[in-house]
């Protein structure tokens, strides 16, 4: 088996290395607020160039498997939120209550894109389908995940009030951008597509710039003295159990609505990662005001033990494809030494 490509990727090295750099050297005042300007700016830029990256047709491509898609994102914005506040009795003594507001949050955001469509793919699954979904959950959580977080962490601290601004915040930033983007595709698509570096470059500091400034804010709040060492251990063990929970599910439930096995690959990859790109912008509004750093501490770890697992199951549906040829249907048939696949 070939070493896992996601293990570890470069975001992640950045992100950590931000994380580092706040704890060694956290921006304060002035310095701060260019920060968080740089940040909204780097970020607004970076949904403008996905929209205008993202061929309109392939929104509407997979429109018509409508019961994966609504598998997929009863999953994201149903299941997990409502399953994260069952667990809270059992997982919230591992970690302290500001910890598991941010588990709480992790629960809501939206899926990746690179991730649940680079999986899909590599385990031989419905690769059309996943971009259609990964996208459109993004889309859908840039609004639905303020709305969650308005109503379920309202006992945390978090104002019903709160989200009509922060939807409007996040509409600003991260939704007008993005259409903006959709509606100058004619005309820069071609630039974006013979320069696919700019993207992945600017992805790569807008993320790290606000987990930054984000962090540095926690840092001079005192954010490791609310994190004692006990909560990390605890954190990365309520992190394993929505891992391991979130495939079981997204696996279980595809099977029972008869899903074929590509179907089934697209629901588990597209149903159980999370967005860190979109889950620290977002955190970034709905929690102004609040520990930034504390709420999105579990979806930094989760970040990288998502993409470790999610990389090596897709190798290990990819090397059960290799053995097994799937007919229409998605069943395996067995390929027997001597006889003919034809």
């Amino acid at each position: 088996m070939m070493r896992p490509k996601f293990l570890p990727d470069f975001l992640t090295v950045s992100i950590l290395s931000a994380v580092v750099l706040a704890n060694v050297l956290p921006c304060q005042g002035e310095a701060a607020m260019a920060f968080g300007w740089a940040a909204n700016i780097a970020i607004s830029i970076l949904f403008f160039m996905h929209g205008a990256k993202l061929p309109r047709a392939t929104l509407l491509a997979g429109a018509a498997h409508w019961r994966l898609h609504l598998l997929i994102f009863s999953c994201t914005f149903i299941i997990f939120p409502l399953l994260s506040l069952t667990l809270k009795p059992i997982l919230s003594p591992l970690v302290t209550p500001a910890l598991y507001t941010g588990v709480l949050f992790l629960c809501m955001l939206p899926s990746t894109v690179q991730a649940s469509i680079t999986f899909t793919s590599i385990a031989k699954g419905n690769v059309a389908a996943a971009i259609c979904s990964a996208p459109a959950s993004n889309l859908i959580g840039i609004l639905i995940t303020p709305l969650l977080a308005s109503l379920l962490l309202s006992q945390q601290g978090f104002s019903n009030t709160l989200w009509l601004s922060a939807v409007k915040q996040i509409t600003l930033l991260l939704l007008v951008p993005f259409i903006i983007g959709q509606i100058t595709r004619p005309w820069l698509s071609a630039c974006f597509e013979r320069n696919t570096r700019i993207l992945k470059l600017i992805e790569q500091c807008a993320i790290p710039l606000v987990a930054y400034t984000a962090f540095s804010e926690a840092v001079v709040q005192g954010l490791w003295l609310q994190v004692p060492p006990r909560s990390l251990v605890g954190l990365i063990i309520v992190n394993g159990v929505l891992i391991a929970l979130a495939l079981i599910i997204t696996k279980s439930l595809s099977k029972l609505a008869g899903f074929n096995q590509a179907d089934q690959i697209a629901v588990i990859f597209c149903g159980s990662q999370r967005s860190l790109a979109s889950g620290i912008a977002v955190a970034q509004i709905v929690f102004a005001g609040y520990a930034v750093g504390v709420a999105i501490l579990p979806l930094m770890l989760f970040h990288p033990m998502q993409l470790m697992v999610g990389s090596l199951l897709a190798q290990r549906y990819r090397a059960r494809a290799m053995r097994y040829n799937a007919d229409p249907d998605g069943k395996p048939i067995i390929r027997r030494p001597g006889t003919s696949t034809k």
